[in-house]
């Protein structure tokens, strides 16, 4: 949760159904981020513009969340590599001093840069405009200079590969936690830091690279939006000529939506099989495409509270579901020979990432556990053992056993308002008037009540700290005998910080640390901090498998706050 966030202004209402913490994460105008990323969690709805309309404004929409399973003052994060080779001479040459002039030593007048290569291509310009909302939603660009030039040398392998098309690329380190990395048409590719945190060596992020450079390449945005507009299209005249309640109609509406599935599904095994072929052209190992997608399908499982036990709902998901990517993975790699061919790279990679921010920055507060504290707004809370928080720059979210979820927002209202007024201002639906009750939280002015809404209970709290009000929100299906339990634990949890409190929390931070006679996996797990799960991420954030185990001399990496 930013400290600063717009959507304090007292006036818009909170979200009133929380079925799942997810849910709610996205409550700005997310509707340009076209798919759902499962570590993400971001699904908002999208609507295509008519047919006429659709080349220029679905284009400038068109993102492609795909290989992941969710600003700083300088310009180091985005990693041009645009015809770096195009000017280098084979070999030293003689030439006579004297014909020279001064103006040959003045800068170009049009120098080859990539904004210089893309000045004219119209899918370049329209990405570029979407880029500062991309920024925006995903925290800014990450500025780490030793990561920026791991990152260029990738990049830069991968663009000598000759059968790779004469395209430029950008590249934007994002400051977020999320796993995610995506493409727009014109080049611009973007990988969070919480991607890189979960690589293992410069071939798995060559992986990802190589897979958003063939979805450029291959136009997948531009087709995926012309194939929404077809979809819409199609549902409009079932809709309009067989009418709502047909059965018939409905059918074409389902089967338009497999189609429209089956299509994104294809874009990715396709990216993926070309993806490979790049890195194993390159000399990478071509085993880290399918070595990746497993650590990410691994890390989405542990995020998961309640995993569905019903596997064929994710037919309709935008990409093919794990298993089935990581076996064609591993096919396409065996192409190469089998595994152990190809460099990993795997030293210089976790140098670049050597004190890498994990996890949330201090402006949006951070995750201990199940513990949030936000060290410039000096507060903080717990959720009970057993729920999973989500930290946006919208609000946190925790979810729990049963479908219980619980958020929590700010919002600032005038001093004089009363908390019972404004609980009553409307922005509360199915709100008991009779259940509200004033109270206090740890010496800090509150009110309670109850609510009810399509099949939810809902137990709301607010807290007044100076101009401040926070806003506690628990939900449960109505069946549920839990809901004043929980409530009541979060909300008397809430704290105000001190300031020698405040300056005891520091960021989380990715350190490589080296494995020394007598560590194992649980020594070392058991030097991570800011996790009530130390065993299981050391083994997420290293690749470990159960029943792996460690090497004197291993580098492997540990979150610490030092």
């Amino acid at each position: 949760m930013r400290d600063v966030c717009p959507r304090f202004d007292g006036k818009t209402p909170a979200c009133h159904h929380i079925r799942k913490a997810q849910s709610s994460q996205a409550e700005g105008d997310l509707s340009f981020l076209k798919d759902s990323v499962v570590c993400a969690g971001i699904a908002p709805p999208y609507a295509p513009s008519p047919v006429q309309e659709w080349e220029a404004e679905l284009a400038a929409r068109a993102i492609e969340p795909d290989f992941g399973m969710k600003a700083g003052p300088k310009n180091l994060g985005r990693l041009a590599i645009a015809l770096a080779l195009a000017t280098a001479l084979t070999s030293c040459q003689a030439f006579d001093t004297a014909s020279l002039s001064e103006d040959a030593f003045r800068p170009s007048d049009n120098p080859v840069t990539v904004d210089s290569v893309t000045r004219d291509d119209r899918m370049a310009a329209i990405a570029r405009e979407q880029h500062p909302r991309i920024l925006a939603t995903y925290g800014g660009e990450y500025s780490d200079p030793k990561l920026e030039r791991s990152i260029a040398r990738i990049v830069g392998s991968l663009t000598l590969d000759p059968e790779n098309p004469n395209q430029t690329y950008q590249i934007t380190i994002l400051n977020s936690p999320n796993i995610n990395a995506f493409a727009l048409p014109g080049g611009f590719l973007y990988l969070t830091r919480g991607l890189l945190a979960l690589a293992n060596d410069s071939a798995e992020v060559a992986a990802v690279v190589a897979h958003e450079m063939a979805h450029v390449t291959a136009n997948h945005g531009i087709q995926r939006q012309q194939k929404e507009a077809e979809e819409v299209l199609a549902a409009r005249v079932v809709s309009d000529v067989l009418g709502g309640g047909d059965t018939g109609g409905q059918v074409a509406l389902i089967r338009g939506k497999l189609r429209l599935a089956q299509f994104s599904r294809n874009q990715e095994l396709e990216a993926d099989a070309v993806g490979i072929k790049s890195i194993g052209r390159a000399g990478y190992d071509p085993y880290a495409a399918s070595r990746f997608l497993q650590s990410m399908a691994s890390y989405a499982e542990s995020r998961t509270v309640e995993s569905s036990a019903n596997r064929s709902l994710d037919f309709l998901a935008s990409h093919p579901n794990p298993p089935q990517r990581i076996d064609l993975a591993t096919r396409h790699a065996r192409q190469f020979g089998m595994p152990g061919v190809g460099n990993r790279e795997r030293n210089s990679f976790l140098d670049g990432i050597d004190g890498m921010l994990f996890g949330d920055t201090p402006e949006e507060g951070f995750v201990r556990g199940t513990s949030f504290v936000h060290p410039i707004l000096g507060i903080s809370f717990e959720v009970p053992q057993g729920f999973v928080i989500d930290n946006s720059a919208a609000a946190v979210t925790a979810a729990g056993p049963g479908d219980m979820a619980v958020r929590f927002d700010g919002v600032t209202v005038e001093p004089r308002q009363s908390l019972a007024d404004y609980i009553q201002s409307g922005w509360v639906a199915g709100l008991d008037p009779a259940s509200v009750r004033q109270t206090t939280i740890n010496g800090n002015e509150a009110v309670n009540a109850q609510a009810q809404a399509e099949g939810w209970q809902f137990d709301v709290t607010l807290i007044r700290s100076g101009r401040q009000v926070y806003r506690l929100l628990t939900a449960a299906p109505l069946a549920s005998s839990n809901l004043q339990g929980v409530a009541r634990s979060v909300a008397a949890s809430f704290r105000t910080l001190s300031d020698a409190q405040k300056a005891q929390i520091r960021p989380l931070r990715i350190r490589v640390v080296q494995v020394a006679a007598g560590d194992n996996v649980a020594s070392m797990a058991r030097r991570m901090v800011g996790t009530n799960r130390p065993l299981e991420l050391f083994q997420l954030l290293n690749g470990l498998g159960p029943g792996a185990s460690l090497s004197v001399g291993d580098r492997v990496k540990i979150v610490s706050d030092r």
